[in-house]
């Protein structure tokens, strides 16, 4: 029986872009730019091939995307704020102040609408923080936990939800202990806000420890500044290397990565890559909260993306912040967010290269085996109408599920 026998359903006319196929040379299709083009191939529910055709090539196929790191307990709630702005520090206290007032209903409002629209912009995979350790005890989670709890067992989309403690907090090995073994309980990851905390190695180590004992992903905010002297990310990168740590580990932010010298980064970065490290550039946020001044800041505040990846660290992209107190606006949507870190870190073309950041790539910082479009389920898929990777990066198109334009052949 022939291929042409077999196949169940043909999509005329699209493009699907190679750095998102794992065997792009047996795919088929026509070289279009950085994708391939052609009819696509549904077999058993599943993307078998493309076919060249004369089918001109308008719309897009891509696996579901990735939300690396997000905190969908703040969003949305920049109104309930009154002339809020500044810095890192300006913004934890305004927030801080916010949160006092959450209620179970408020916080399951705005988390319910970010991750409508994080499920709207086609992710299929969400990964968000939780402000944990206002409490006296360790083990008794915040109240927002909870009701992401409730809405990962209610979503279509994989919701993750990482505990976001202080490494000062962490230090403390009984307050360690505790509260890994809550968050492992409840299937999360170990967060950890990595500063100039005077005792965060003890607190990184404690971390590590507890990881490895209890079989937990980790995920730091580390060096979310420019101020000379941070240096948790390294820290981060001599304990995981030092403990032969497994488990997925994601560090966010990454700063002061833009201050260290050439000779420097290079060490910083090798070691990341050897302990198998992801990073996470967040531009949203970065370029609100960085490098402030008196007149108009004159430094980006995003991480090395170019340096990391060129050293062969996995570089994703998050959104971070939206509309809160750390970014007064943004977007729930991997695409806008990739766009602008396009421009905020100097990504050039071919842009299908920069995708992995928020596909494969990002799925595998979380731990969750990567998706390709080749031999992907039609579930797993969307299509956007986009003609090209930089047409797909303008943001005027909409994803829909790939399943909702499957018919039967001609």
């Amino acid at each position: 029986m022939t291929r042409e026998d077999r196949f169940t359903s043909r999509i005329p006319g699209v493009l699907v872009p190679r750095s998102l196929l794992a065997d792009p040379d047996r795919f088929g299709g026509r070289s279009t730019g950085d994708c391939l083009s052609g009819d696509l191939l549904i077999m058993d529910g599943q993307a078998v091939a493309l076919e060249a055709s004369d089918a001109p090539a308008t719309r897009m196929v891509l696996p579901r995307l990735t939300e690396p790191h997000v905190h969908l307990d703040k969003c949305h709630s920049i109104d309930r704020m009154q002339g809020v702005g500044g810095d890192l520090h300006a913004a934890i206290m305004a927030q801080r102040a916010d949160k006092a007032t959450w209620t179970e209903d408020n916080i399951r409002l705005r988390a319910t609408r970010g991750l409508a629209e994080l499920i709207a912009a086609g992710c299929g995979a969400v990964r968000s923080h939780v402000d944990w350790g206002d409490g006296e005890e360790p083990d008794q989670p915040p109240m927002a936990w909870h009701v992401l709890g409730a809405l990962a067992e209610e979503s279509r989309a994989v919701l993750q939800r990482a505990a976001l403690t202080g490494a000062d907090r962490m230090a403390d090995p009984d307050y360690a202990r505790r509260c890994a073994r809550r968050v492992a309980h409840d299937g999360a990851v170990l967060g950890t806000f990595v500063f100039d905390q005077p005792d965060r190695a003890a607190g990184i180590a404690n971390c590590f420890r507890e990881a490895d004992r209890l079989g937990l992903a980790l995920d730091f905010h580390v060096d979310e500044g420019l101020k000379p002297g941070l240096d948790g990310l390294e820290m981060i990168a001599d304990a995981a290397l030092e403990t032969g740590f497994e488990g997925p580990v994601l560090c966010g932010h990454a700063c002061s990565l833009a201050n260290q010298s050439e000779n420097d980064l290079a060490r910083i970065t090798d070691k990341l890559a050897r302990a198998g490290i992801a990073v996470a550039a967040l531009p949203q946020t970065n370029l609100y909260l960085q490098g402030r001044r008196a007149g108009t800041p004159d430094r980006r505040g995003i991480t090395r993306v170019r340096e990391l990846q060129a050293a062969g660290v996995c570089v994703v992209m998050g959104a971070d912040n939206v509309r809160d107190a750390f970014c007064p606006i943004g977007r729930h949507d991997p695409i806008g967010v990739l766009s602008l870190g396009v421009l905020a870190a100097h990504l050039d073309p071919p842009f299908g290269d920069h995708l992995p950041m928020i596909t494969t790539n990002a799925r595998r910082a979380l731990g969750l085996a990567p998706q390709t479009v080749d031999g992907a389920a039609i579930g797993d898929l969307l299509l956007f109408d986009a003609s090209s990777t930089s047409d797909l990066l303008s943001g005027t198109a909409r994803p829909r599920p790939l399943a909702e334009t499957i018919g039967t052949r001609p």
